[in-house]
């Protein structure tokens, strides 16, 4: 906030209680007008309605609009090309390189901008697990930044802690400073950089908050794999018998929906760590897709949005009576959530699990040819992990229209992984076969048609397909031998249909199937080309064959 007249706020006499001596000066930053450190939730909501940057809602959480990026911009997202990490990062489409010196520019000319400003920090962790956790000190223009920084990770637990806080990376972000992609070598006025040398990622012309949550991930998926720890874009939850299990998939495919399962304790709902101790969550809140939430199907996550604490980005309300409406699309598909873990009834204070009994890799097949679940052997889970496939859902990344999009996005998160897809599968297959976890492939997509022909599957028989797989009661049915991608296709399952189990099925003209099913095949052969060379010959051959 530019503050030019110098108006008291709200939590002014008490911005310093909780400061850290490792101050913003060691980042570069001077003539500030105020720096308010680590405020608690309630004086960042009043610091949010003083400087109008968000409304209460009429049940305590706070709705805020996002400007004019309402998903991510990746596109804008880029890495300082530097020697000390230039030759481990996975350059291309989503690890796009940038000059050190071009980084140097943008970075002075913005603490340029903020000076004579106000701004917020929140001192915090990335990671559960005390031995991999990150440090990270997030610094943010807009008070509901800071508040969805402290929603989102984990917080010191003690004054003293606050005080000898030292960061081992640095957000900043300033959503009012655009670059001049002219001078900057900038797509667009908005950028994300990560300077891995320097532990700073600086953020600009965007309000969307998952620009910092997806920052601090990218981070960590670059730092843990080279200590053996596999990263993962998933979610997680504990069985009544300590049993974990890890859902894999991109957004809109179900994560956040089907980990939040009464009868399971919640780890975590987006991202994780498994190490040799087991199963952590890298956060200490959830960030969930809002539009048409059910209180019938989601009834956890609907109430969770409904308390204090919570962030509601780019949710439609009524300005009189503050009513929340969930399904109005008008502002954009992609509203979001941001609430604390704890928020869900059976969440796991710890935030970690041991090893995974089940892994759930989760695919929205827009095409309604595949499977609504199937068994894997460790090299398809493999072949399966590494193509990613799914369809984007709309609203998720700028860009998508209405209808979905299909796309092969790496080890089920590609925007966000910096090592060769081959890094993270070989970390999998490892623990795969150490643990002897159990593998699945779940479809939460069409069945009996394609996207505008067929329907979305429904999430009570997901869930029945789900709690056979958890509980160990669908090892034991009869199973089909896909004729396409060889993986083994249950013939029953209580509460599902069988016109559900098997897809050709429900659609009317079955050669017409096995068409789009071949296609679909033909798709996902040509996209792993490009992974070949780095697999080994028994996770080639895992495929579907022509």
């Amino acid at each position: 906030m530019n503050n030019i007249l110098n108006i008291k706020t709200p939590a002014e006499d008490t911005a310093k209680s909780l400061k850290s001596d490792y101050g913003l000066e060691n980042h570069g930053f001077t003539n500030l007008r105020k720096v308010y450190w680590n405020l608690p939730t309630s004086a960042l909501c009043e610091e949010t309605i003083f400087r109008q940057e968000g409304r209460l809602s009429h049940m305590g959480a706070v709705l805020v609009d996002t400007g004019k990026h309402t998903a991510r911009s990746a596109n804008d997202k880029f890495i300082v090309k530097e020697e000390t990490t230039s030759d481990k990062i996975w350059w291309g489409q989503y690890n796009r390189p940038f000059s050190p010196e071009k980084f140097n520019d943008l970075y002075n000319r913005l603490l340029g901008f903020l000076q004579g400003r106000d701004l917020f920090v929140q001192d915090c962790y990335g990671g559960a697990d005390p031995d991999y956790r990150l440090s990270v000190r997030v610094v943010t223009e807009l008070a509901w930044h800071s508040h969805f920084a402290r929603n989102m990770f984990i917080r010191p637990s003690t004054n003293e802690e606050y005080r000898r806080f030292a960061p081992d990376f640095t957000v900043i972000s300033v959503p009012s400073f655009k670059a001049l992609s002219q001078i900057d070598s900038t797509a667009s006025d908005t950028f994300i950089v990560l300077n891995f040398a320097a532990k700073l990622c600086i953020i600009g012309n965007t309000g969307y908050g998952g620009e910092i949550k997806k920052s601090v991930f990218t981070i960590l998926n670059y730092l843990l794999p080279l200590d053996g720890v596999l990263s993962m874009h998933c979610s997680a939850n504990i069985g009544p018998e300590g049993d974990a299990a890890l859902f894999f998939g991109l957004s809109g495919t179900g994560k956040t929906t089907l980990s939040a399962d009464p009868r399971r304790r919640l780890i975590g709902d987006d991202e994780h760590g498994w190490s040799d101790a087991g199963v952590f969550n890298f956060e200490a809140g959830c960030y969930a897709k809002m539009i048409h939430l059910s209180p019938t199907a989601e009834p956890q996550i609907y109430a969770a949005i409904r308390r204090f604490e919570a962030i509601l980005e780019n949710v439609p309300f009524d300005p009189v009576t503050r009513m929340i409406d969930l399904d109005d699309e008008s502002r954009t598909e992609n509203t979001r959530a941001s609430y604390p873990l704890e928020f869900i009834a059976n969440a796991v204070p710890e935030k970690a699990g041991g090893h995974p009994k089940n892994i759930i890799l989760l695919t929205c097949d827009a095409s309604g040819v595949m499977p609504p679940i199937a068994k894997l052997t460790p090299d398809q889970a493999l072949y399966q992990f590494i193509s990613g496939y799914t369809s984007k859902v709309a609203g998720t990344e700028i860009g998508l229209g209405k209808e979905p999009e299909m796309t092969f996005s790496t080890c089920f998160g590609a925007p966000f992984m910096v090592h060769h897809p081959a890094v993270y599968a070989d970390i999998l297959k490892r623990k795969i076969l150490k643990y002897g976890a159990n593998c699945w492939l779940v479809n939460t997509g069409w069945v009996g048609g394609p996207y505008g022909v067929g329907k979305r599957i429904s999430i009570k028989h997901t869930r029945a397909l789900l709690e056979a797989a958890l509980s160990g009661k669908l090892l034991d049915v009869e199973y089909a031998l896909d004729p396409v991608f060889g993986f083994s296709v249950p013939r029953s399952c209580d509460g599902v249909p069988a016109g559900v189990l098997n897809p050709a099925d429900s659609w009317p003209d079955k050669a017409r199937y096995m068409q789009k099913y071949r296609e679909l095949a033909a798709r996902f052969i040509d996209n792993f080309k490009k992974f070949e060379s780095g697999c080994p010959p028994e996770v080639r051959s895992a495929g579907p064959k022509r």
